[in-house]
C-alpha cells in the first residue's frame, strides 16, 4: 500500500503526471465558466439596456473566445489553456513525440480543439434545452405531437441515462489511470489520439525563446499577407485572454466558491432576518379599479394572475410564459428572467 500511494504522488520519476494535477487541470477550465457567467449575469443585472445581450448571447461569445483561446494554446505549447497553466502539454499517444513549442498538428490538434471548445458548448446547450422542457412539464403545457416533436422528447428523455454513461466512463477511466493500466485519464484525450506529459526544461526554454511571429519570406500574395494579419490578430487576442485569464483565474475561483449554492445557504443561515408578517387586509378598502387588473402585455383584464418575481409587476399566465421563454427578460424593466421565476397568485375571490 506504501508503494502504491508513493506512486500516486511522485511523478517525477517519469513524465507522466499525477491523478491530482490532471484533476485539477480539468477543474480548472470547470470553474472559469460558471464564474464569468455570474459576472455577466451581473452586469446585465445593473444596465439591461447595454449588456443585456451578452447575457442573452453569452455561450456563443464564450464558445468563440474559447475557440481562439486553446487553438492559441495548441499552436504555441502542445496544450489547453488549463494543461499549459499546469505545466503540461500533449503528445501523440503513439508516435514519435514532438517539441512542445512546435505545438500539435494536423488530426490532433483539430480533434483537440473539437473536444475542447465545440463538444463543451454543445452540451452546455443541451443541458439548457432540457432545463428549459423540465420547466414546460413542471407547467403542464403540451404542445401538439408531431413525429418529429415526439423523436425530440425522446431524446431529451434518454439524454440523462446517456450523461450518466459518459460520467461513468469518465470515472471508470480515471480509476484506470491512477492504478496505471491506462495512458490518458478522460475519454476525450484518448479519442483525440493524445497524452498528456510534463513539460521539460527543454520545452520550456524553447517556449521562451519562440518569437511571437516566426520570420517568414516576404510574399507578394495578397491572400498570404491576409491569412498572416489575421493569424497576428487571432494570436494576439488569444494571448490577451489567456494573461488575462492567468492573472484572475483564482479570483474566478473564489467568485464561483462565493456564489456556490451551498455558501449562499450558510450566508443566508447566519445573515438573514425573520419574515415579516403578511399585510393586514382592510376591510373597509375601495374595489381596485379596471385599469389596476390590466395585463401589461395584453391591454386586458388578467387571467390567471402571475407575478415575476425578478420586478414585482404582475401579468396574465399565457401572456408572461410566451415573452419569457422567447426574450428570457421582464417586458417592463428589461431584467433577465427565466421560466422559474413566474409565481402563480392564488387570490381569495379565485
Amino acid at each position: 500500500m506504501a508503494e502504491r500511494g508513493a506512486h500516486l504522488t511522485a511523478a517525477a520519476a517519469d513524465d507522466r503526471p499525477s491523478i491530482f494535477e490532471v484533476l485539477a487541470q480539468d477543474s480548472l477550465m470547470g470553474a472559469v465558466r460558471p464564474a464569468l457567467r455570474h459576472a455577466v449575469k451581473v452586469l446585465a443585472e445593473s444596465n439591461p439596456s447595454r449588456y443585456g445581450f451578452l447575457w442573452r448571447r453569452f455561450d456563443e461569445i464564450h464558445g468563440v473566445l474559447d475557440v481562439f483561446l486553446q487553438h492559441h494554446f495548441l499552436s504555441r505549447t502542445s496544450a489547453s489553456f488549463s494543461e499549459n497553466f499546469y505545466s503540461l502539454k500533449r503528445v501523440a499517444a503513439s508516435g514519435r513525440e514532438r517539441p512542445a513549442h512546435l505545438g500539435l498538428r494536423g488530426k490532433h490538434h483539430w480533434c483537440s480543439l473539437i473536444l475542447l471548445a465545440l463538444v463543451p458548448y454543445l452540451r452546455a446547450k443541451l443541458e439548457q434545452v432540457l432545463a428549459k422542457q423540465r420547466d414546460e412539464d413542471d407547467f403542464s403545457i403540451r404542445l401538439p405531437q408531431t413525429p418529429l416533436q415526439r423523436m425530440y422528447r425522446a431524446f431529451l428523455a434518454a439524454y440523462p441515462y446517456v450523461s450518466v454513461g459518459w460520467d461513468s466512463w469518465v470515472f471508470c477511466q480515471q480509476l484506470l489511470y491512477v492504478f496505471g493500466r491506462a495512458k490518458t485519464h478522460s475519454p476525450f484525450l484518448w479519442l483525440a489520439g493524445v497524452r498528456l506529459a510534463h513539460l521539460t526544461g527543454h520545452d520550456i526554454t524553447n517556449m521562451d525563446l519562440k518569437p511571437a511571429s516566426p520570420s517568414r519570406a516576404i510574399s507578394s500574395s495578397v491572400g498570404e499577407r491576409l491569412r498572416r494579419l489575421t493569424s497576428t490578430v487571432v494570436g494576439g487576442v488569444a494571448l490577451s485572454l489567456s494573461t488575462s485569464l492567468s492573472l484572475g483565474v483564482f479570483f474566478l475561483q473564489f467568485l464561483e466558491w462565493w456564489y456556490s449554492s451551498e455558501n449562499q445557504n450558510t450566508i443566508k443561515t447566519l445573515t438573514s432576518l425573520p419574515t415579516p408578517p403578511p399585510p393586514i387586509h382592510l376591510q373597509n378598502q375601495e374595489p381596485l379599479t379596471r385599469h389596476s387588473k390590466a395585463c401589461p402585455l395584453c391591454c386586458k383584464i388578467r387571467t390567471n394572475d402571475t407575478v415575476l418575481s425578478t420586478s414585482g409587476f404582475v401579468f396574465c399566465y399565457r401572456c408572461i410564459y410566451v415573452y419569457i421563454k422567447a426574450n428570457q427578460r421582464c417586458p417592463m424593466t428589461g431584467y433577465p428572467t427565466e421560466l422559474q421565476h413566474l409565481i402563480k397568485i392564488y387570490s381569495p375571490e379565485s
